[in-house]
C-alpha cells in the first residue's frame, strides 16, 4: 500500500494539533482495512508522513527504506503476530516508539508486549483522543532521548562496561595491558573477536581510560540500519534531502563530537559508505546528506567487527585503504574457550551484577555445576555466560535442562550420554546464544542454514 504524503493534506484545527509532532513519520500496520483506513485518516493531517501495511513483512520492507519515528502495530497479524515482529526489531536495533493495539488482551499479553520493547498498549476499540494521547506521549519520550542522547547512553554503558575485563588469565591480562598502551594515544583502533567476546565493552573501557573520557561514548551497529539510512544515520542530513526529512538532523559524528565513536559490525557497511567514512577519517570533516556543507567533527573512531577484515578485502567485500586506516591499532579479543580459568570470576561477578537489578538472591554454584561450566564450549562467549547466569538468578537454580532445550540430565550428573544427544544440545545452546538466528547458528557450526533447519525440525523445534 502506498504511503499517504501529508505535506500536501489540509491540517487539522490548531487545537487538535499536537506540538512539533509534524515532521514525524509513521507507520500503521493492520489486516482489517477498516482500522486501517481510520487511523490513516486521523494521522495523516496531524503529521508529515504516513505508512500503511497489512502484515509484518508489508512492514518491514517500509522499515527497510524509510525513516519511521513510531509503528502503530496490531498484535493479530497474518503470519507473524505483531509481538513476534516487534520483538525482531528490537533485536535489530530499531529504536523508534512502538504502540501495539488488540481487541483481544489479558494481562499477560500486555506484560509480554511491553517486556518486547513496546511504548504503550492499547485496547480496541479506542477513540480518536485515546491513540493521539499515547503518540504524544511517545513523542515527548523520543524528544527527550534526543536531547539527552549522549548522557543517557554514556550512563546506561558505565555500570558494565568493566565486565570485558574481569579475570586473571594471561589473555586478560594481555588485553589489560594493550588497552593501558593504547588508551593514552588517539589513534584509530581495530577490535576483531567472535560475537558475545565483549568488543563494545572494552571500546567503552578504552574511551574511559582515554583523554576524552569526559566526552561522549556514542555507539552504533552498523548491521542494525539499513543501507538506505546508515549514511544519513552517521552523518546526519539536511532538510528536504529525501521524502519523509522535514528538518536537518544531526547524525551520530555529530554526538561524538569530543569523544569516542564506537562502529560495530563494521565490515557490513556497504562499499560506498566505506568510501564516505574514508573521507572522513582522514578529514575529520563530515558532510550532511543533501548538503554541500562540510562540518569539521573533532573525535575518536573505535571500530569492530566478528568477520576476518582481511578475508573480507580478499573478497572485495570491504576496501583496503579503509582496512589499512582502521588498523592503525588493532586488538584481537579472544573466545570465553580460550580463557575458561576465568569463568568462576566471570559467574561472580555476573551474579554481583544482576542479582540486585533482579531482586534476587546469589545462587550456590557447586563444584560439579562450575565444572559443566568449564567443560562447555561457549559458542555465545560472555555474552551466553551472562545470559546463563541472568536466567539461573530468575529459575531460582543452575537448570541445564531448563536452560538449554534438549540437553540430557545425565551430562551435568556426570554420567555418559550418547553422541545424538550431544550434538543434539550443542546445536540448541548454540541456537539459543544467537537468539534463534539460523543464518548466524549455521555460520557458527560450520554447516549451512539448510543443513540446520533439517537437523532442529527432525527435533519437532522448527
Amino acid at each position: 500500500m502506498p504511503p499517504v504524503d501529508t505535506t500536501t493534506t489540509t491540517p487539522a484545527a490548531p487545537e487538535r494539533q499536537l506540538e512539533g509532532w509534524p515532521d514525524w513519520s509513521i507507520l500503521v500496520v493492520d489486516d482489517e482495512q477498516g482500522m486501517l483506513n481510520f487511523l490513516v485518516k486521523t494521522l495523516a493531517p496531524r503529521c508529515h508522513f504516513v505508512m500503511s501495511a497489512t502484515s509484518a513483512e508489508e512492514g518491514a520492507e517500509w522499515l527497510r527504506g524509510h525513516r519511521v519515528d513510531l509503528v502503530v502495530l496490531d498484535i493479530s497479524l497474518p503470519g507473524k503476530s505483531g509481538v513476534e515482529w516487534l520483538k525482531e526489531l528490537r533485536e535489530q536495533g530499531f529504536t523508534g516508539e512502538v504502540i501495539l493495539i488488540t481487541a483481544f488482551a489479558d494481562l499477560d499479553t500486555a506484560i509480554e508486549a511491553l517486556r518486547a520493547g513496546a511504548s504503550d498498549f492499547i485496547l480496541k476499540p479506542f477513540r480518536v483522543p485515546q491513540i493521539l494521547n499515547a503518540i504524544k506521549q511517545c513523542h515527548e519520550r523520543a524528544l527527550l532521548r534526543r536531547e539527552n542522547f549522549v548522557l543517557r547512553r554514556a550512563i546506561a554503558g558505565a555500570p558494565i562496561h568493566r565486565a570485558a575485563l574481569v579475570g586473571e588469565s594471561p589473555a586478560i591480562r594481555a588485553l589489560r595491558a594493550s588497552l593501558e598502551r593504547v588508551a593514552a594515544v588517539d589513534s584509530t583502533v581495530l577490535l576483531q573477536g567472535e560475537s558475545g567476546t565483549g568488543k563494545e565493552l572494552v571500546a567503552r573501557e578504552l574511551h574511559a581510560r582515554s583523554a576524552r573520557a569526559s566526552g561522549p561514548f556514542v555507539p552504533v551497529n552498523c548491521a542494525a540500519v539499513s543501507p538506505e539510512l546508515i549514511e544519513s544515520e552517521l552523518f546526519g542530513h539536511a532538510r528536504g534531502a529525501f521524502t519523509g526529512a522535514t528538518r536537518a538532523r544531526d547524525g551520530l559524528f555529530h554526538y561524538a563530537r569530543g569523544g569516542t565513536l564506537f562502529l560495530d559490525e563494521i565490515a557490513e557497511l556497504p562499499l560506498p559508505i566505506q568510501a564516505t567514512l574514508l573521507r572522513a577519517i582522514e578529514d575529520l570533516k563530515i558532510r550532511p546528506v543533501g548538503s554541500e556543507q562540510l562540518v569539521p567533527v573533532n573525535l575518536r573512531i573505535v571500530a569492530a567487527t566478528h568477520r576476518s577484515l582481511s578475508a573480507e578485502v580478499a573478497a572485495g567485500r570491504f576496501r583496503k585503504d579503509l582496512y589499512f586506516r582502521l588498523q592503525v591499532v588493532e586488538l584481537t579479543l579472544p573466545p570465553l574457550r580460550e580463557h575458561k580459568q576465568d569463568i568462576p570470576a566471570l559467574v561472580a561477578h555476573f551474579m554481583a551484577q544482576l542479582a540486585p537489578a533482579l531482586g534476587a538472591e546469589p545462587l550456590r554454584i557447586s563444584d560439579q555445576e562450575m565444572d559443566f561450566l568449564a567443560q562447555y564450549d561457549w559458542p555465545g562467549n560472555v555474552r551466553e555466560l551472562r545470559n546463563l547466569i541472568e536466567r539461573s538468578l530468575i529459575l531460582g537454580n543452575l537448570n541445564v535442562s531448563a536452560l538449554y532445550p534438549g540437553t540430557p540430565a545425565a551430562l551435568p550428573e556426570g554420567r555418559p550420554i550418547d553422541l545424538h544427544s550431544l550434538e543434539k544440545m550443542h546445536i540448541l545452546s548454540v541456537l539459543e546464544s544467537v537468539h534463534g538466528d539460523k543464518t548466524r547458528a549455521a555460520q557458527l557450526l560450520g554447516v549451512s542454514r539448510r543443513t540446520l533447519e533439517r537437523r532442529v525440525a527432525e527435533w519437532g523445534q522448527a
